[in-house]
């Protein structure tokens, strides 16, 4: 990730840049098609249909919908402090907030989230935390976000096991695969705190056995990308070693950051009349919802999210009921938190240039 930060580096904190300019614009653009796709099954659809539809709302329920919206962002800063003064960082709540809300962002215009570490890494850095304890940070905030998300889909599987089977075949295989991949990440993750020399026979192997297929050119290549890699997480390792206390909150704070987005789909059932009955349902299906969700390499899974959402909420709605509720609890769980976040990086670059 140190790589990352220095090519970030030079263009970070520049919203011109053309880099981002085009992940932007191709986010917007499946945003819309998603948007679209959703909204032309609503008969007579109109921002003011919609507008209507919101007015009809519980007002206290709807803004419980948009405090768990804000508290995904707070809650991902809190874990990111929580580990930076483990390692003797001080970090303030706003600015602790603002890498949050860096790593949000970019997360959600780049494929597979890819550009959201880097970015909230090059803000630690600017602020004068050094880059091997920004890797070291997000390394651990990743891996609880892994099991954050793990944890939640096991605890909605075991409470609420009726609900997955309410879903379509395609549904299923897309939770299925989701599962597996944060299964695999959250084992790599624990491998490299735990065993790194575990782990790095089992990333040569695999590099070997790509070799012999011939699926991989320039092995000698990829191996010393390897070595300087595990070089750099083995001291990142180092640094969280002897962390328990650190490492429990910032999987608490992972827990309730993921809790906050899942529970943004159950208040707006809330708001809108749904029987309280089905409140802990609709919050089960929406964790299987984000665990399908992250199999697929779309900025923020959008489109994939969106067809599982339309699938659960079937179980619970009438027909005519479904596209609204749909887009009203993405519109304010992922839209209105990107946007936000989007804001907030626009001010802190125009800041970083005053």
């Amino acid at each position: 990730m140190s790589k990352d930060i220095k090519d970030t580096a030079g263009d970070a904190g520049e919203l011109r840049s053309g880099k981002k300019l085009r992940w932007a614009a191709i986010s917007v653009v499946i945003a819309a098609l998603s948007i679209w796709a959703v909204a032309s099954q609503w008969k007579g659809f109109s921002l003011q249909a919609l507008l209507d539809y919101i007015a009809q709302a519980n007002p206290f329920w709807l803004a419980g919908a948009v405090a768990a919206m804000l508290g995904f962002i707070v809650f991902e800063g809190f874990a990111i402090r929580c580990a930076c003064h483990a390692l003797h960082y001080d970090v303030t709540r706003h600015g602790s907030v603002a890498y949050a809300a860096a790593d949000i962002y970019f997360s959600a215009i780049t494929p597979s989230a890819s550009g959201g570490q880097p970015a909230c890494a090059f803000l630690m850095v600017r602020d004068g935390i050094p880059a091997i304890v920004a890797t070291a940070v997000l390394l651990i905030t990743l891996m609880m976000y892994s099991l954050a998300i793990l944890i939640l889909g096991l605890v909605s599987a075991a409470l609420r096991p009726g609900v997955l089977a309410t879903f379509g075949t395609v549904s299923k295989i897309l939770i299925a695969a989701g599962t597996a991949m944060q299964v695999v990440l959250a084992g790599f993750f624990l491998l490299l705190i735990r065993s790194e020399q575990l782990l790095e026979r089992i990333c040569r192997g695999a590099l070997r056995l790509l070799g012999r297929l011939h699926l991989l050119r320039d092995e000698q290549r990829h191996q010393a990308k390897l070595d300087a890699t595990m070089e750099e997480y083995r001291r990142c390792a180092g640094l969280l070693g002897g962390h328990r206390q650190m490492l429990a909150k910032s999987l608490l704070f992972n827990l309730l950051q993921r809790a906050s987005t899942i529970s943004v789909s159950m208040l707006v059932y809330l708001a809108m009349g749904g029987a309280p009955r089905h409140a802990l349902d609709i919050f089960a299906m929406q964790s299987f919802v984000v665990l399908g969700s992250n199999c697929v390499p779309i900025p923020g899974a959008m489109g994939v999210a969106d067809y599982l959402m339309l699938d659960g909420f079937n179980a619970f709605l009438q027909p005519e009921q479904v596209i609204r509720m749909e887009l009203l609890s993405r519109s304010i769980s992922f839209y209105s938190c990107v946007f936000l976040c989007g804001v907030a990086v626009l001010a802190i670059s125009r800041k970083r240039r005053a």
